[in-house]
């Protein structure tokens, strides 16, 4: 009989086969089905495919109706429900004897049809909370354990509306049309061919699939007993969830041999065939078999009951899969799931099975064989050949409500929490799914409805009430609550009950009868009556006869069922008790092993700066080393001066200093000279006149220390080689004074005491700025503490104080003069009534009285005595003339000797030496009567005197030396009056007038606002238009990742880093690329000429490129600190979640491990190319900081040339994607063709050589060359190119201001020589230089730029300021108003006042020989120039004062500047701004707005800025700023 069933089965199968090969012949004449399911429905092609919605069998239920799902407490806890309903022993045997095969198969089956267990993206969680003291899941009794789960896939569409809920979607074909055997997608069935004879590809063995070939097909969850992860060792077939166990993987592996077997009988047959005709027709066979198998042998078992018949294909029946199917129906075969399963071989030999830890149990553990990688008990073929046979002998479970706790306790779960519970989770995905109530879907149904929880099953009700109260109490006796899955499991009686019954028919009949490639659909042309009928007749027992070793006899002819007599009975009933004990949940972080390495990588990256500013200060080091080089090889032609002749030694200045090298010897005067080691005088010491000497010895340490005490002196440390040097120097001490009676006294001590008796310098320097402040207190009448109180120190230091005497240099050091000045000599020997060359307190204060409260005459009267050295009441023309010199050489070398001998001659002509040969006092009187205002206020400037001045006047209030003290009545017209003057009257308005309009501060506050804002308007729009777009696109892309981009699974992740990090990215896409039309000059100096220049601040064009770059940077910087943020996130963040944040990047495979931290930063595109765009950015800044720009501008420039590789690296960065579409290349596209048309401007001109045509070293390290002008070149005074000297690089290109006038023929600069480049150009054009060149060196230009100085003839009245080298923009400007005003050009500009603030003229001569030019142009006195010397001391100094006068002499005599040389007065100190620009509004009432332009050191430009600032707080005329610094 057996043998008859055998031979039944292959002819059956041969028969199938033969048929089919002679109907198709040797192509495919049949329409083939996608593999996607798609157009299986021609009227609705999506119907049924890959992708397609679930069709609910009720509306869903959601808490909101659209997509938040029911729970706690709406409805009770999963896991407490899954005990109540599910717990119960194992091993009760199936009802109706269904064997663990039917179970299995049936698995095959729903994942043939629907697939909606992958995670849905965005992810979405409902983590089942796990009652507290759980035993499984909690048995420390925490109460925080939670099970993981991810809501399923839905249609992004649906969940918008009531109207609209959540719709699910399936992500396999709902047809049973094989795509669990050759996948859902033609991608994924070519994966698993051979394209050779029809096969599918086969693994280490012909009939066994491909394992682990890392196609990413597979799902690949871990494996929950030994942590194994990954696609290796995990078979390749056409349902993903294929290796979920080893039972469903047995299951597949069936298929794919008898698609092997198929195709080689067909091939056998028709060897001619294509590959393609072989692999079609075996798959219609094979999917037809499995179609049949599926629908008409396992299904009525299952259910006991049989299908309609088939009425043939309807077009309008939906397949689609229903979430009540899918989520809760189907479901109840995890009932019939035993705790193990049997292996036998055909002998009937049930095999022992090797478990996890080498013992053995009688069948496989079903918790301990889920993903198995490496199964120790099915290797082979024929091992699974063996579990086959032994799942077709097992019984399965009894169809009820209990499941093992396989399922129930240690279903498999992800690494993080490695079990979990199927019951609970399949209770989960109801609710996640929006399923209605038992009773709604009973109802449905149209079947009889139910009242109470014991309605539902009566018989249960009467075997096991305590099941049915546990439950309703779970859902508070409401059985109107009661969920479709525990509702089915309660009803269920020896197999599913009536609601699961009615509603696995419903689907199957769906899925059947609406399948256009039906196998029995007569109308598709896939098989003949004939064959359809073999179809028929070919069973799940002969597919298996076919394909493994079993035969007829081996095997019962159904196989979904045993029956007694059936071959191979099992040994027993399993039950947990007799199998290896499942293994226990385990919890992986997946950061471990990490944390070490990303924070030392972290580290790394803030380190990107320190690296850069080391490497700077390397650069800033060899550049300063060079130029002194530079330096010292131009000074290698001087002169050296010989050492000093001496005993050598080392003089000790404090414990804080370094020893001081220095050579001492005793002269013929008596004075012990101190030399340093170049043999210039370090310090002098009168032994003359001291009554005895203190000679102080070290006896240790090696006895080198010697101090020398000399009263009314800081003491004399030295440290000798050794101590015979020091014996030499006392030898040589006592020699010298031999001849005067000097006791010299030798005292011995050890070395610490001797330095601590010693008295430094800076200890002395204390006590005689005690002594000054003492003596002024006594003066002014300053109060006692504000002169240092001495109460708190000792009387010995008090008496120090008291009895100190100021030698000549401490003398000379307080007044800021030279020791061997004429003055110092003069007033030393005057003060110094005892003549013991020292000047005690009282003679010190009896000087400073005069000189601090005296009168004018008595002032006077004091310098007289001064320098009449004889006494005798009268000046000789010698004696004056001294003292005209000691006033003259205190300007600190700002008069050239022959300036000196013009100003002497001068003055002794205003005092009356051509009539006479002396003068008395009061001759010398009458020569001041001009200017006893001054002297009255003129006092002796001494050090620390500042500090103690309360009653002295500050710069702004004092009497100007130009005006007279004129009331302020007088005031106004006085200055009109100059202003009408001849040439030969310079125009100065210097004096303060009484402000018309005082307000309280608030109103000044208020109008200082309006003027900030009417200054400053067109700054503050473009900063709020730019910093408003940089905001905008900041809270824009916030908004979107933060609320709006559920889609993107941002809020499940790291909501905040991602948000910041994107909210940056936008920011800085914006800011890089506009912040290049900041540096697009040639098109700001173009646009400036136009109306733009009203509304856009070009001169600011730097300052916003500043601006923008530090918040370009700050950002880049919060960017990368949001991607650490974001990166440590993804690194502990399940790869379900990252799949749906990076689709293009990831494909979940159910691997869930995440990437490390190091594939985001070394092995993605965007994380390298971050972390280069970091370390460029630290080179970028640190070189472009101010310090290091000032030292190596070339370095800085060779830096910032990497802004090309910044875009590209940007560029590169965004296109990757992994967020959103890149959005950088629109940014940068605009700015990026401004800037590029902008290069090509330069660079048509860069490369022209430019010849000199005459370059002229000035003094003061100025370059003074002119070059030719290029044809073409137009520009406008106060404009600034960029050059660069081809003998020094034509790369290096630096910006400098034109000096030349807009109508000269020719070009002019004048470079001062600060830094290596200046310096070097400097040298190239020196006489030797050029004699060994031959000629001038060339250069290349490029420019003319626009800059704030060139609105000057915008304002009817400017003021220009120039400090230093910084006169060069105004030598332009005032060449080109004088040339205008000479042809008669129409201007607006009437009036240009140029204040000159210099240390001495001498320093820029040049600049002197361009305003001499000016005056002498200037015939309509356009122009008013103002000098002020800053070298000497301040102009109510009295020696200031006596320079003043013999400059206002030489003005009256000669009509010009003592020290200029030109008609304007030479004033001394800083300029008073204030008192300037009040003048201003006096001498032009009518002028509304000022035009300030200043250019100079950074401190200039600042007080010009206050002071306009202070104008602008009244409410009268407007001063505007325009400055640049150098």
């Amino acid at each position: 009989m057996d043998l008859r069933k055998w031979l039944w089965s292959v002819c059956a199968v041969v028969g199938l086969v033969l048929s089919v090969s002679e109907r198709s012949q040797c192509e495919v004449s049949w329409e083939v089905p996608r593999f996607d399911g798609w157009y299986n429905s021609l009227g609705n092609p999506k119907k049924g495919a890959v992708g397609s919605h679930l069709v609910r069998l009720v509306p869903a239920r959601y808490w909101d109706g659209v997509y938040q799902p029911l729970h706690e407490p709406l409805l009770p806890n999963p896991r407490r429900l899954s005990t109540a309903l599910s717990g119960g022993p194992s091993g009760l045997p199936s009802t109706r004897n269904q064997t663990v095969l039917s179970l299995f198969f049936g698995y095959h089956v729903t994942f043939e049809i629907f697939d909606s267990r992958t995670p849905g993206c965005p992810p979405e969680f409902m983590n089942i909370p796990v009652p507290k003291g759980d035993p499984i899941f909690d048995p420390t009794s925490t109460g925080s354990v939670l099970l993981p789960f991810q809501r399923g896939p839905w249609d992004k569409e649906s969940g918008q509306s009531p109207n609209n809920p959540r719709t699910q979607v399936n992500l396999v074909t709902a047809w049973i049309d094989g795509s669990s055997i050759y996948g859902p997608s033609t991608s994924w069935s070519d994966a698993l061919r051979s394209f050779s004879g029809g096969l599918l590809t086969s693994g280490s063995e012909y009939n066994m699939p491909a394992q682990g070939g890392g196609s990413n097909l597979m799902w690949s969850a871990a494996d929950p007993s030994t942590g194994e992860h990954g696609p290796q060792g995990l078979y390749e077939l056409g349902n993903a969830w294929a290796n979920e166990n080893m039972f469903t993987a047995a299951e597949g592996i069936i298929w794919f041999r008898y698609h092997n077997y198929v195709a080689s009988k067909l091939h056998e047959e028709n060897p001619d065939w294509s590959d393609e005709t072989l692999f079609q027709n075996a798959r219609k066979t094979v999917v037809a078999t499995f179609q049949n198998i599926a629908v008409y042998e396992w299904l009525p078992g299952y259910l006991d009951k049989k299908l309609s018949p088939y009425p043939g294909y309807q077009k309008f029946v939906d397949p689609g899969i229903s979430p009540e199917f899918e989520a809760a129906v189907i479901r109840f075969g995890i009932t019939m799931a035993p705790p193990g399963v049997y292996m036998r071989n055909r002998t009937c030999y049930f095999r022992n099975i090797i478990n996890i830890d080498g013992s053995t149990s009688p069948a496989m553990r079903l918790c301990n064989n889920f993903w198995k990688r490496q199964s120790a008990n099915v290797k082979t073929g024929q091992d699974v050949d063996d579990l086959l046979m032994g799942m077709a002998s097992q019984i399965a479970e009894r169809e009820d409500n209990i499941v093992v706790e396989d399922l129930r306790d240690y279903m498999y779960g992800p690494l993080r929490f490695t079990r979990s519970d199927l019951v609970a989770k399949t209770i989960q995905r109801g609710r996640d799914f929006g399923l209605r109530s038992y009773t709604e879907v009973r109802n449905a149904l149209d079947l009889p409805p139910v009242n109470t929880f014991g309605d539902i099953n009566p018989e249960l009700n009467s075997t096991n009430p305590q099941l049915i109260q546990d439950v309703a109490e779970l859902y508070n006796g409401d059985i109107s609550k009661l969920e479709l899955f525990p509702g089915g499991l309660l009803e269920s009686l020896d197999g599913p009950g009536p609601v699961f019954s009615a509603v696995i028919l419903d689907q199957f009949e769906r899925i059947r009868n609406g399948d256009r490639f039906w196998f029995e659909n007569k109308q598709n042309g896939l098989f003949t009556d004939e064959e359809i009928q073999t179809i028929r007749n070919t069973t799940y027992y002969d597919v298996l006869l076919a394909v493994t070793s079993a035969e007829a006899a081996d095997i019962q002819n159904n196989v979904f069922f045993w029956m007694d007599g059936d071959p191979c009975p099992q040994p027993t009933q399993l039950n947990a008790s007799m199998l290896h004990p499942c293994t226990n949940a385990t919890k992986l972080n997946y950061f471990d092993g990490s944390k070490a390495g990303f924070g030392i990588f972290i580290i790394v990256l803030f380190l990107f700066p320190v690296v850069s500013f080391l490497v700077a200060c390397m650069v800033a080091y060899l550049r300063r080393y060079r130029y002194r080089k530079f330096q010292r090889r131009r000074k290698a032609g001087g002169k050296t001066k010989e050492p000093a002749a001496g005993i050598t030694a080392y003089e000790w200045q404090g414990h804080k200093k370094e020893l001081h090298p220095v050579s001492v010897e005793v002269d013929e005067k008596t004075r012990l000279q101190v030399f340093d080691r170049s043999g210039s005088a370090h310090r002098c010491l009168n032994l003359a006149n001291q009554d005895n000497l203190n000679v102080l010895l070290s006896d240790d340490r090696q006895h080198k220390a010697l101090l020398l005490k000399v009263p009314k002196e800081y003491d004399l440390v030295l440290f000798f080689d050794d101590e015979s040097k020091r014996a030499e120097f006392v030898k040589h001490l006592r020699s010298e004074l031999t001849h005067i009676t000097q006791e010299i006294r030798v005292k011995e001590m050890r070395e610490t005491e001797l330095l601590k008796e010693a008295l430094t310098r800076d200890q002395r320097a204390q006590i005689v700025e005690t002594f000054i402040r003492h003596a002024f207190s006594k003066v002014l009448e300053i109060e006692k503490r504000d002169a240092g109180d001495m109460s708190g120190i000792s009387r010995k230091k008090a008496r120090e104080v008291l009895q100190c005497e100021l030698t000549a240099s401490e003398f000379a050091d307080a007044l800021g003069i030279k020791p061997d000045s004429l003055f110092v000599d003069s007033m030393f020997t005057l003060a110094d009534k005892d003549g013991n060359g020292y000047l005690s307190f009282q003679e010190f204060l009896d000087v400073m009285v005069i000189f601090m409260k005296g009168s004018p005459e008595e002032k006077s009267k004091l310098m007289f005595s001064m320098n009449d050295i004889g006494g005798t009441g009268f000046l000789s023309k010698e004696e004056f003339a001294r003292m005209l010199r000691s006033f003259l050489e205190i300007s600190n070398g700002a008069l050239s000797k022959s300036q000196a001998e013009d100003g002497i001659k001068a003055m002794m002509q205003a005092a009356g030496f051509d009539d006479k040969e002396k003068i008395s006092w009061e001759d010398f009187h009458f020569l001041l009567r001009d200017h006893e205002k001054e002297l009255q206020f003129a006092q002796l400037n001494v050090k620390g005197m500042e500090k103690q001045g309360k009653k002295r006047l500050s710069r702004d209030q004092r009497v100007s030396f130009i005006s007279p003290g004129n009331s302020s009545k007088t005031e106004g017209s006085e200055l009109r009056r100059r202003k009408m003057l001849s040439a030969k009257t310079p125009n100065v308005y210097v004096k303060a007038r009484r402000e018309q309009y005082i307000r309280n501060p608030v109103q000044q506050k208020v109008q200082q606002f309006k003027r900030f804002i009417e200054n400053y308007r067109r700054h503050i729009v473009c900063f709020i238009v730019v910093y408003g777009i940089v905001a905008g696109v900041t809270l824009d892309r916030c908004y979107y990742y933060g609320v709006q981009s559920e889609a993107s699974g941002v809020p499940e992740t790291t909501a905040v880093g991602i948000v910041v990090s994107r909210g940056s990215a936008a920011a800085v896409s914006f800011l890089f690329p506009y912040m290049l039309l900041t540096v697009c000059r040639n098109l700001i100096t173009l646009f400036r000429e136009t109306f733009l220049n009203r509304y856009i601040p070009f001169d600011a064009a730097i300052d916003f490129h500043r601006f923008m770059a530090m918040t370009a940077i700050i950002l880049s910087v919060v960017h990368a600190l949001g991607h650490v943020v974001n990166i440590y996130i993804f690194s502990i963040s399940d790869l379900s979640i990252l799949s749906c944040l990076f689709p293009k990047v990831f494909a979940n495979n159910g691997s869930e491990l995440p990437l490390k931290w190091s594939w985001w930063f070394f092995q993605s595109v965007p994380g390298m190319t971050g972390v280069l765009l970091l370390f460029t950015f630290a080179f970028m800044y640190v070189f472009a900081s101010h310090y290091f720009r000032r030292i190596s501008f070339r370095a800085f420039w060779v830096t910032h040339y990497l802004y090309a590789v910044v875009y590209l690296l940007t560029v590169v960065h965004g296109s990757y994607a992994l967020f959103q579409e890149p959005r950088f290349y629109i940014y940068l596209i605009p700015p990026a063709l401004l800037f590029l048309l902008d290069k090509l401007i330069s660079l048509s001109r860069k490369k022209v050589e430019i010849p000199v045509v005459r370059a002229e070293l000035l003094p003061s390290g100025v370059t003074h060359l002119e070059f030719k002008r290029p044809q073409g070149f137009v520009y406008r005074s106060g404009q600034w190119v960029r050059i660069a000297c081809l003998m020094l690089g034509t790369d290096e290109y630096h910006p400098f201001t034109l000096t030349s006038s807009p109508h000269e023929e020719t070009l002019s600069l004048h470079i001062r020589a600060v830094g290596p480049w200046t310096s070097q150009l400097r040298e190239l054009y020196t006489e030797e230089s050029l004699l060994e060149l031959g000629a001038y060196p060339k250069l290349y230009l490029d420019g003319p730029f626009g800059e704030g100085h060139q609105e000057w003839i915008d304002y009817e009245v400017s003021v220009l300021v120039g400090g230093g080298i910084g006169v060069t923009p105004f030598a332009s400007i005032l060449k080109d108003l004088v040339f205008k005003s000479s042809i008669k050009s129409k201007i607006q500009c009437k009036k240009v006042y140029f204040i000159w603030v210099t240390r001495t003229q001498r320093q820029f001569e040049w600049v002197s020989d361009i305003i001499r030019e000016v005056e002498e142009m200037d015939t309509l006195e356009l122009v008013s120039v103002h000098t002020y010397i800053t070298q000497v001391a301040e102009k109510f100094d009295l020696r200031t004062t006596m320079l003043y006068v013999c400059e206002r002499h030489f003005q009256k005599v000669w009509n010009r500047s003592l020290f200029t040389g030109l008609r304007s007065v030479t004033h001394f100190g800083r300029p008073p701004f204030v008192s300037f620009f009040n003048s201003l509004q006096e001498v032009h009432p009518e002028v509304g707005k000022f035009g300030v332009f200043s250019c100079g050191p950074p401190g200039l430009t600042k007080n010009v800025e206050k002071a306009c600032q202070q104008m602008n707080k009244k409410d009268q005329a407007h001063f505007l700023h325009h400055y640049e610094n150098f």
